[in-house]
């Protein structure tokens, strides 16, 4: 991905962040810092704690020690419910599974986080926002179907839209690619890309699709051993003679 990007102001900064289950430590010690209109992958084994990463940054799950101090002044595991609440709706976060609401519309899926914020207006302006958020990722035409109707890769693009409709600081994609074909995964690459530019988020990207981390990253991060074990772009990495780098670019 090449933005030709500047070092601007930091909107998410990771300190000393430990997570442990039992006596399986899953990140030690991990350092990490996002820039403003940054877009930073991690990329790692199975198991090795990526997904724990973007849970502990949302709140879902609170790290034994350390800091994540979001937008300057708020610091993630310190704070009540309350205030989580509010830091939420300014980071969208991207479901592995999509999780969308199968009961639900597109249109009302689309509209369910403003109903959790209690973000009111009137109909008109639900229309409006609904089919300007549904022509961001092509499918202006889906508002009255149902998830059920759709194929996996436009509900991802719907679960995209959705978490969008907040128009959030941050996103948090949580392996954006997962059990799509070739195809539609370089589509729903190049989309994350596209609504990046447009709407100036930052973005943590968790993926073990190579293309998925070329076409969407400024930055990446090799989480090995717990810890930031390397930060650099892409193509840098790939050309490491670093082993335990290398082994994730073989083919």
């Amino acid at each position: 991905m090449e933005t030709g990007i500047t070092k601007s102001k930091v909107i998410l900064e990771i300190k000393n962040l430990n997570k442990s289950f039992g006596s399986n430590t899953v990140l030690k010690n991990f350092n990490l810092t996002l820039h403003e209109g940054e877009n930073i992958a991690v990329l790692g084994k199975s198991g090795s704690g990526k997904s724990v990463l973007i849970k502990c940054i949302i709140g879902l799950l609170m790290p034994e020690k350390g800091e994540i101090w979001a937008f300057g002044d708020k610091n993630i595991p310190s704070l009540g419910l309350e205030e989580l609440d509010i830091i939420r709706s300014k980071i969208g976060f991207l479901f592995q599974s999509n999780a969308l609401y199968d009961s639900m519309t597109v249109r009302q899926n689309i509209l369910f986080p403003l109903r959790r914020h209690w973000i009111e207006m009137d109909k008109d302006h639900e229309d409006l926002l609904v089919h300007e958020t549904l022509q961001n990722v092509g499918l202006a035409h889906t508002a009255e179907m149902m998830p059920s109707e759709l194929s996996g890769g436009m509900r991802k693009r719907i679960a995209l839209a959705r978490t969008l409709v907040l128009k959030p600081k941050i996103m948090l994609y949580d392996e954006p690619t997962t059990g799509l074909d070739p195809i539609t995964s370089r589509e729903i690459s190049r989309l994350i890309v596209e609504l990046q530019e447009k709407y100036k988020t930052s973005s943590i990207i968790i993926s073990h699709d190579l293309n998925c981390v070329r076409i969407t990253s400024d930055k990446v991060v090799m989480l090995i051993d717990g810890t930031c074990y390397a930060l650099d772009t892409f193509d840098q990495l790939k050309q490491t003679k670093d082993p335990r780098i290398r082994e994730f670019f073989e083919e």
